[in-house]
């Protein structure tokens, strides 16, 4: 048992974790099923592990980059609030399940038994109509730490194995199913590019594309806008985005002022000029962006391929679900940038309205849901509902985030922690099973489970002819679409 446990160990720290090694592995290993040379299965690992890698340097710098920025406007108004990020809700979560008396190292454990079970999922597909594998490792750890405390808070005395396993078994469902939802949307989006999301936004994703087209009009598209005289720059993504940033975070950086930016950036040198700063500050947004986009076409072009390997031999018919920026090369680059800006508009709104109304909890905008979650609803939006939906969907978000996290906060406890997760799973799905297991104990967890279980169900309900093939022959689904 000790030696299987530290196999785990070794798997969970080094490869499951780091997505881009477990990327570059399962490319590796897609190649080699596919009978191709050792040394072009070889070559692939090295593109798809670097290619994740340049995504982790675009999202961990576009994070670092402005995460203290939003962060500083809590020390700036004296304000006790909770922050909506995954990171800061880790790091709630860790320390309230260590103030409580118990270990945090039981994360790893249902780390492993929700991978496992997600795999049981896709392996017996036929009955359980599951076609995704999650595996984003970075968000599956934050996950695991966050449900970790929701299952604490609602069962206190419950002894550790029997919360591994029932939350294992509520997590891996989640992933397996919430990551289906994503299939057909991520099939359209990218024509047959053969993964779906895994990451914390994914009830959303399927929400998106069911409404875009009834918010907006597909055939005024961000594609097809044509700018008058100089707003013609605006048709350059790297232009727009860099003077929208300036516009958005320079307000910000304004009204924090230079004082407080030099004690929460030590990139803020004592003799660099403020607006000179600023400008910095916001054109590193394009700058990471266009770094994210470049990493994502490395990665993603080799795991569509290698993956065939896999979901011929070992997990018939099955897809990846990765990181949500993924999908962002499949739309149009300007796309991210409204995503992020009308989410922000409407987590600030939302953050207005807590004040106002006096809400016990007040919430702090966390980067990474106003950007990853808005960024990523705005591209599904645009493709099907243009514009107004990538503008009026994402800005929705916002509000859902900010009033559904500070819900979360409040009633789990974590707001004296400093943080809640954030993402939109976080702000709706799971403060909804968080509740149930609460106040019907093990009665809401076997619901939770049984109507996620039946969610690839109905869809599988409403397309059976075509469930499958989408994931399995895009092209061939199409053709059938079109003959019919």
């Amino acid at each position: 048992m000790n030696f299987l446990m530290d196999v785990w160990s070794f798997f969970q720290i080094n490869i499951l974790t780091k997505p881009a090694f477990f990327i570059g592995f399962i490319v590796l290993i897609g190649y080699l099923l596919l009978k191709r040379p050792i040394y072009e299965a070889f070559a692939g690992f090295i593109k798809a592990t670097v290619g994740y890698l340049i995504l982790n340097v675009a999202a961990s710098g576009l994070v670092s980059n402005f995460r203290p920025i939003l962060a500083g406007l809590k020390d700036r108004f004296n304000l006790s609030a909770a922050v909506i990020d995954p990171y800061f809700g880790q790091t709630a979560a860790q320390s309230a399940i260590e103030n409580t008396g118990r270990s945090f190292s039981m994360m790893m454990v249902v780390l492993l038994v929700a991978f496992m079970c997600n795999i049981l999922l896709v392996l017996f597909r036929k009955y359980t109509k599951v076609r995704t594998v999650f595996i984003t490792g970075h968000i599956m750890v934050q996950q695991s730490s966050t449900a970790l405390w929701l299952v604490l808070f609602a069962f206190p005395a419950l002894q550790d194995i029997k919360i591994v396993i029932m939350l294992g078994l509520l997590l891996g469902t989640y992933w397996a199913v919430s990551a289906n939802l994503t299939v057909e949307a991520c099939q359209e989006l990218t024509e047959g590019g053969g993964f779906a999301i895994g990451h914390q936004q994914m009830f959303g994703v399927w929400l998106t594309d069911k409404i875009a087209e009834k918010v907006g009009n597909k055939e005024k598209s961000i594609e097809d806008l044509e700018f008058p005289g100089f707003l013609s720059i605006f048709s350059d993504n790297v232009v727009a985005t860099g003077i929208l940033m300036m516009a958005f975070f320079g307000a910000i950086m304004v009204v924090l002022g230079p004082d407080l930016l030099h004690k929460i950036d030590t990139g803020f040198a004592k003799n660099q000029n403020f607006m000179f700063y600023i400008m910095e500050k916001s054109l590193n947004f394009a700058v990471y962006l266009s770094i994210l986009q470049l990493g994502v076409r490395m990665f993603v072009a080799e795991l569509t391929e290698s993956f065939q390997g896999i979901s011929n031999k070992i997990l018939p018919g099955s897809m990846p679900a990765v990181d949500c920026a993924a999908v962002y090369g499949f739309g149009h680059p300007n796309a991210v940038t409204i995503g992020f800006l009308f989410g922000a508009v409407g987590q600030f709104i939302a953050i207005i309205g807590l004040v106002v109304f006096k809400s016990p909890v007040l919430i702090i905008t966390g980067f990474v849901p106003v950007f990853f979650d808005n960024a990523t609803f705005a591209v599904f939006a645009n493709k099907k509902g243009g514009l107004r939906a990538a503008m009026i969907i994402p800005f929705v978000s916002g509000l859902i985030q900010v009033l559904g996290g500070a819900f979360a906060a409040y009633y789990f406890g974590l707001a004296k922690y400093g943080g809640w997760h954030g993402n939109f799973d976080f702000a709706t799905v799971w403060p909804v099973v968080g509740v149930l297991m609460k106040n019907m104990q093990y009665v809401g967890v076997a619901i939770s489970i049984i109507v996620l279980l039946a969610i690839p169900q109905i869809q599988y309900m409403k397309n059976k002819k075509g469930y499958f093939k989408i994931a399995e022959d895009y092209d061939a689904y199409m053709s059938e679409i079109s003959e019919a």
